[in-house]
C-alpha cells in the first residue's frame, strides 16, 4: 500500500491550511489519484489496522438499499452513530441512491405524476453482462435533489466500470476524503465492490482508479500520520468470496486471509 503512503506524505509535503466544516482544521490538497492492481492482492492498508469486518458490515448494508442504522447493519459498527437521528434515520443517503433512486413519470391518464424507482446496481450489472463496452456503466450517489434530506451528503459520489479483455475495472471520485481516517476503508470498500461484481459478471478484478477532489488530513491527525508514514507497508492480504449472488451475499461469505497489519491508531473524528 505504497500508493496510500504517498498521498498521506504528498499532502503532508504540499497541503495548504484550509478551513473545514467541523472547524476541526486541514491540510488539503485537490486533485489526486491512485491506482490499484487487485492481481497485487487486496488493498487493505498494513501500516495500520483497518477493521474489515466494519468494510463488510457497511458495504452488505449499502447494497440492501437501507439508511437506518438500526436496520440490517448488524453487528451495529456504529460507523454512523454521528449523523443518525434518534430514530436511527439518516435520510436517502447511499443505499438509498443506489438501490432506489426516484424517478417521476407523469401519467397522461390521471394527468399526475408518478414515483418510481431505478435500481442502479441492478442495473448496472445487467449493462455490464449486456453491453460490457458501454461508457454509461455508472452509478451516482450525488442526487442533488436530496441532498438536503441527507444526514451527511456523500463523500464517495460517482463510480465508474470498464471491462475489456475479461477484465473489470472500477474508478470512484470522491469529492471529499478525510484521508487518515476514512480513506482506507474506502479504498476496501471499493476494491470489495469490484471483486463481487466481478464475481456476479463472470469477469477478473482489474484495477481499482481512486480520484480525489478534496484530500485532507485534518490538524488533529498529524501525529498518527507521521506516526503511519515511519512504518514500512507488509504484504496484502487476498479475500475470497462466495459463489453466490451479489444480491445474496451476507458477512460470512467474504473472508479475508493473511492480513497481519501493524497497531491500530486512534484518531478523533471530525463531524
Amino acid at each position: 500500500m505504497k500508493q496510500y503512503l504517498d498521498l498521506l506524505q504528498h499532502i503532508v509535503d504540499h497541503g495548504e491550511h484550509k478551513g473545514d466544516r467541523t472547524g476541526t482544521g486541514t491540510l488539503s490538497v485537490f486533485g489526486y489519484q491512485m491506482r490499484f492492481n487487485l492481481a497485487d492482492g487486496f488493498p487493505l492498508v498494513t501500516t495500520k489496522k483497518v477493521f474489515f469486518h466494519s468494510v463488510v458490515y457497511e458495504l452488505l448494508w449499502f447494497l440492501k438499499g437501507e439508511t437506518n442504522i438500526y436496520n440490517g447493519l448488524n453487528p451495529h459498527t456504529k460507523i454512523w452513530d454521528n449523523w443518525a437521528d434518534d430514530e436511527g434515520n439518516l435520510g436517502p443517503i447511499y443505499g438509498y441512491q443506489w438501490r432506489f433512486w426516484e424517478k417521476f413519470s407523469f401519467d397522461e391518464e390521471s394527468q399526475t405524476y408518478k414515483k418510481s424507482h431505478i435500481d442502479q446496481i441492478k442495473e448496472l450489472i445487467t449493462q455490464i453482462k449486456e453491453n460490457p463496452d458501454s461508457r454509461r456503466l455508472i452509478v451516482n450517489a450525488w442526487n442533488v435533489a436530496d441532498i438536503d434530506r441527507m444526514a451527511l451528503p456523500p463523500c464517495h459520489t460517482f463510480f465508474q466500470f470498464y471491462v475489456v479483455n475479461g477484465r473489470l475495472d472500477c474508478q470512484l471520485y470522491q469529492r471529499s476524503a478525510d484521508v487518515a481516517i476514512g480513506v482506507p476503508f474506502n479504498i476496501a470498500s471499493y476494491a470489495l465492490l469490484l471483486h463481487m461484481i466481478a464475481n456476479e459478471c463472470g469477469l477478473t478484478p482489474g484495477h481499482f482508479v481512486h480520484t480525489f477532489g478534496d484530500a485532507h488530513i485534518y490538524t488533529n491527525h498529524l501525529d498518527g500520520v507521521k506516526e503511519q508514514l515511519s512504518r514500512e507497508p507488509d504484504e496484502l492480504p487476498s479475500i475470497e468470496i462466495a459463489d453466490k449472488s451479489i444480491f445474496d451475499i451476507e458477512f460470512d461469505d467474504i473472508v479475508l486471509h493473511n492480513y497481519n497489519p501493524q497497531p491500530f491508531i486512534k484518531l478523533p473524528i471530525a463531524v
